[in-house]
């Protein structure tokens, strides 16, 4: 009897062991399970994968990673193209109560021989973004290899603000003033260093990033042709982060035109050509910055007087594939321009909205920021500086 139970567990072990060892068998022939593709409107809360290295090779093109969003607008890989992509650090001068202030930044230079010295776009990131982010959701680096002119991508840091937001509502030297010093020493010494075109810098920027842009272009006109600001805050009221946030929900409080005239000495202002671009369905930044933002650069640029009455230039207004475009001109050329893109959130319009804070909705903000600045030029005479801009062109660029 115990002998005929032994034999009869024996062989239900050896049948559980031989369905086991079938089961292993058919699960290293079967195909693994594809990753589901994703469907549907791409929120700003995913973020793709961070590159594994701190330098990329522009030539060489990504495979899609495993479970990626998949990007709308091509080429995905468009953050590096096929010219030089070199990430290192500035010594600024330091700010008061630093003993260093290095300023990370990456430089893209296309591919090839300049004919001419080439001309430099300085892109500046917004909050919770990284240069890589900004590089790849702008696709400004695919213009430069067409126009020829290189971009610079100068990065927050963490250590400075957790989120790597620019201080844009203080101007202070200990604050946002020392991160616009920090980036003019950038320019400057790349410029000496490559051999840029001095008189052909533009900044531009993304909400903070549009901020800081419009601290360079309110304290340090003598450097730039040209300002870009897309979904950024108008200027000269807020002084604290909770007074920041004020202006971003609901714009200033006062008349923007008195804010300026209380900041910049406007008889001696020497101008600045600026294009705003923002998104109607904006509920971070509200689109009253872009119309308190393009007033005050009206002022700056002559075209309105103290009470906000134009007094220069004539405005000229298309609408077209859900774009309000409003050029304001003077002497036929092409002074301020507001693009105001409809259901177009708090994102780069025509992006890559597989990065955060880009939306394929839109316009190409990037084509539409290079068309403005190309015509732009600062130039130097008799010891003034006097912005130079080429004749506009009917429509939209």
């Amino acid at each position: 009897m115990a002998k005929s139970l032994t034999k009869l567990w024996l062989g239900g072990l050896k049948r559980l062991l031989s369905i086991q060892a079938q089961h292993a068998r058919d699960s290293v022939k079967r195909p693994a399970a594809r990753p589901a593709r994703p469907t549907g409107k791409v929120t700003a809360k995913v973020k793709p994968a961070k590159p594994a290295t701190r330098l990329r090779s522009p030539a060489k093109r990504e495979a899609p990673r495993p479970g990626s969003r998949e990007s709308r607008v091509r080429p995905r890989a468009a953050a590096w193209a096929s010219g030089s992509w070199t990430r290192s650090f500035h010594s600024a001068p330091a700010a008061p109560g630093r003993l260093v202030n290095h300023l990370q930044y990456g430089l893209y230079v296309p591919p090839g021989p300049a004919a001419a010295p080439r001309p430099l776009v300085v892109m500046l990131h917004g909050c919770k973004q990284s240069i890589d982010e900004f590089a790849e959701g702008t696709r400004m680096n695919l213009l430069a290899d067409r126009y020829g002119f290189a971009v610079v991508y100068p990065e927050q840091s963490k250590h400075v603000h957790a989120h790597r937001c620019w201080h844009w509502y203080d101007a202070s030297e200990t604050a946002g003033g020392a991160e616009a010093r920090a980036v003019v020493s950038l320019v400057d010494a790349l410029v000496a260093e490559h051999g840029f075109d001095g008189e052909r810098v533009y900044a531009a920027g993304l909400s903070a990033g549009a901020g800081l842009a419009t601290l360079l272009a309110v304290h340090h006109p003598e450097r730039f042709a040209a300002v870009a600001m897309h979904s950024g805050p108008a200027f000269g009221e807020a002084r604290s982060g909770i007074a920041a946030m004020d202006v971003m929900r609901r714009g200033t409080r006062h008349d923007p035109v008195l804010l300026v005239d209380e900041t910049v000495d406007v008889a001696a202002y020497p101008g600045m050509p600026a294009v705003i671009i923002h998104g109607d369905a904006d509920h971070v930044v509200a689109p009253a910055n872009a119309e308190q933002l393009a007033t005050q650069f009206l002022r700056l640029d002559g075209l309105v007087d103290a009470s906000g009455e134009r007094k220069a230039g004539e405005l000229r207004e298309e609408r077209k594939a859900g774009v309000v475009t409003r050029d304001y001109v003077r002497s036929g050329r092409r002074v301020v321009r507001l693009c105001r893109v409809q259901a177009l959130g708090h994102a780069w319009s025509g992006g890559d909205d597989a990065v955060p804070f880009h939306s394929s909705k839109g316009p190409d903000a990037s084509a539409l920021i290079w068309e403005f600045f190309k015509h732009q030029r600062r130039a130097q005479k008799d010891g003034a500086v006097e912005h130079v801009t080429a004749r506009a062109t009917s429509g939209a660029a």
